[in-house]
This record gives C-alpha cells, structure tokens and sequence, in this order.
C-alpha cells in the first residue's frame, strides 16, 4: 500500500496556489511557465547491504528496484534529462569514514541514453553503507545550472547511518539555496524511524514521501515523478515588501518571493478596480531550526490602516511550511456616469511568529512565497464577502424553511399517532 505524506503546504508554489484556489489568467506579469531549459531529474538509488533483503513480491529490494528502473528509463519522456546516483554501492568495508564517502554519479545528468542507462544499472551489487547526507549534496551539484525544473528522486531502504551530517538539514541547505530544486522520497519496507527521516527531507524542499511495499508501486511512483517533472515550471519574481504600506511594491498577478526576518511584518500593494476579487496567499517556510509554536497571518488592509480581512495559519513544529490565504471582492459602483472609476490600493500585511533559540542564525530571513491574483468577481460581490457564505445564503434560507416544514410534518404526524393509540 502507497501511503504519501505531502507537506502542510508542499512545493510551497503549488501549495500557494491551492490554499487560495488560484488560477493564473493568460496575461499574468509574474511568476509565469518558463520552458527555456529541459527539466532534469536525479534518480538516487541506496545499493547499501541491506538492499538484499528478499521482501518485495518475494524477490529482492534490489531486483525490485531494477526492474522499476528500466521500465521508468522506458518511459521517460524524450524532453527530460535524467541521471542516476548511487550510495553505499562500490566501499564493502567497516570503516565509517570511506563508508560515509561512498556514492558515485552512475550516469550524468543529460539526454537520456536508455540502452547505456539500462546497463549501467544492471552492474549495481548491494555492497555498503547509507550516506544519504553525502549522496544529496553531491545529487543537487549534479542538477547544478540551467532555469528548467529540478528535481531528485531519492530511494532508500534504510534511514542515513552518517551522522552527525543530519540529511534532513542537508535537504533544507539545498532549499535555502533558492535553486527550486525539489525532493522527492520512497521507503521500501519502511520503519517508523525512516519514515521520519525520509518525510523530513521531503518536507524541507516541498516534495513528497511514499511508503512503498511492491515493485509495481514502487514503478509507477517514480514514473509519476519524472512525468512530474516535464510539466511546465512556475518561476517565482523576486520582490522585496516594505515596512509599511506607503512604501509597499505594487504586484500585478504572478508568484513573488522574498525572505522575512523572524517576526517581522512585510507589506506589499495591489491595484483593485470595481468588480474584481482579489485572492492572495502566502507561504513561509522554516528552512532552519525553530521553536515549536509557530504562526503565520496575512492581512489585506486599506491605505487608513482598517482592515478588510485576514487569513491566518498555526503551527506546532510537525511541518516545515505553513501557509494562508484570504479572498478580497470589491463590489460594482452603482453610479452611471461613465467615468472610469480609480483602482483602490489594497495593503497586503504579512506577518509571521516564527522563532529561533539561541546560536540558530537569523539572516538572512525565511523564505516567503505570496501568490497574487486579480480576477472578474462574481455577482453580488457584497454578499460574497459577509461572513464568508457568498451566494450560500439562499442555500441556508432553503435549508431553514425545509427544516420548519419537516418540523411541521413531524409534529401532526405526532399528534395523530396519539389520537389514534387512544382511540383503540
């Protein structure tokens, strides 16, 4: 059985998007699908001693885990570049340290050769140890360059045995690095300990984690991840909010990022003109150690400090992003006169409650990603916005009127089974 874990807000881009149900319109000015560079994909594959083990459909982790990537070499689509990276495959010995440096670039990231691929895998011998710290970091050099998606597919049978080199905080370097590389982890025959540690990483660059049992799960979820890759990338613009609204950048539509000190309140200017909805969201990713209780609040307030409405997210230290978004529908004027009526500045206000213990570095700030939409609003955009029911209030009166009906029906239906048992 698969069992995915997706973090509170993912690749936080995406997550972004969804918690404010966003959808760019064709002219978007930002954050718009880049397709200059072919995506590229590093499979990490774990040949550690314990790949041996017979417990997949009665065969090997490491049959299971070859035939999964031929028929994915199969697959791959011609526009992306893949490569594959082993760990604990070449060094058979007891000495942690060479153990700890043994992972090695099978077949380079590139045009994809399958027939070469193929039999480069086929040489593979379950031999080592687990530097899953190590393998990371020399996987995110191999994807080093270029503007297209990046993405790493890492699988392992076993939790890292190099420590103290923490591949969980390796994986959140690689996120601060701001290089939109992406994550992704399987456990084969996962225990609760791995698990941990695999989610972790994952979490930390907004990818995903799979439990995997079966070969034929096992093959269709790193085929899903390539074919993720070659779907069109979302680049972010980078921006930088201000400390108060007068001073706030103005945003058009697009995917922003900035980076905000911890507790600090960053502000950023939108344009909105009769009829429009704006929908806004935002997500703040703890790429460092940090206290447990956690919060992040997005405000949309007018140029005189009042505010229209807010959306506000808490956290407790399981998840490393937190994300929020809020709905702002400006309503039609009701003159005729035929002016054109002027755009009203909306003040967007994030603030966050993050915090760090000592000796934790502060600078620069966590990563911030705010999605900025302006779109036609529905009708009746007043009624939209009071107390967030919108058009559901002729559903609520329905459901009312239904209700002290059926009360109705009920209560003669009563009283007429008790007239009837004492008339007999």
């Amino acid at each position: 059985m698969i069992r995915r874990k997706r973090p509170v807000a993912g690749a936080c881009a995406l997550l972004a998007a969804l918690t404010a149900g966003l959808a760019f319109p064709a002219g978007a000015s930002a954050g718009e699908p880049t397709g200059q560079d072919a995506p590229k994909v590093n499979l990490v594959l774990d040949v550690s001693g314990s790949m041996r083990a017979t417990d997949i459909d009665g065969r090997s982790r490491m049959a299971a885990a070859k035939q999964a990537f031929n028929e994915v070499l199969d697959a791959t689509p011609e526009e992306v570049e893949l490569g594959i990276r082993t760990l604990g495959a070449n060094y058979p010995g007891d000495d942690r340290k060479e153990g700890c440096k043994d992972t090695a670039r099978l077949y380079p990231v590139g045009p994809l050769d399958r027939t070469e691929a193929k039999t480069a895998v086929a040489t593979l011998v379950p031999t080592g140890w687990t530097p899953i710290g190590p393998a990371l970091l020399k996987a995110a050099d191999d994807l080093d360059g270029g503007t297209g998606s990046k993405r790493i597919v890492l699988i392992s049978d076993g939790e890292d045995t190099c420590a103290p080199l923490d591949p969980c905080e390796v994986a959140r370097e690689i996120a601060a690095k701001g290089i939109g590389l992406t994550i992704d982890t399987l456990g084969l025959v996962p225990n609760v300990k791995m698990s941990r540690q695999l989610s972790c990483i994952a979490e930390a660059t907004g990818g995903t984690y799979t439990s995997v049992e079966h070969q034929d799960e096992l093959t269709d979820r790193v085929n899903e991840l390539v074919d993720r890759a070659a779907e069109p990338v979302v680049t972010p613009v980078a921006t930088e909010g201000a400390g108060s609204c007068a001073k706030a950048p103005v945003l058009k539509s697009g995917l922003y990022t900035d980076r905000e000190e911890f507790g600090q309140q960053r502000w950023y200017r939108v344009e909105l003109l009769a009829g429009q909805e704006l929908r806004a969201s935002v997500s703040v990713a703890a790429d460092r150690a940090v206290r447990p209780d956690h919060g992040v609040l997005l405000r949309a307030v007018t140029v005189h400090g009042r505010e229209i409405v807010r959306g506000e997210a808490a956290g407790n230290g399981r998840t490393d992003v937190l994300s929020t978004g809020l709905r702002y529908p400006k309503p039609e004027r009701d003159d005729d006169d035929g002016d054109k009526p002027a755009a009203e500045v909306v003040c967007l206000a994030v603030t966050n409650s993050f915090s760090a213990d000592s000796g934790v570095k502060t600078t620069p700030g966590l990563p911030l990603e705010l999605t900025v939409d302006v779109v036609d609003g529905p009708d009746g955009a007043d009624d939209v916005a009071s107390f967030g029911l919108g058009r559901g209030w002729w559903l609520l009166g329905v459901l009312i009127l239904t209700g002290f009906l059926a009360g109705l029906v009920w209560g003669w239906l009563s009283r007429w089974r008790v007239a009837v048992w004492r008339t007999n």
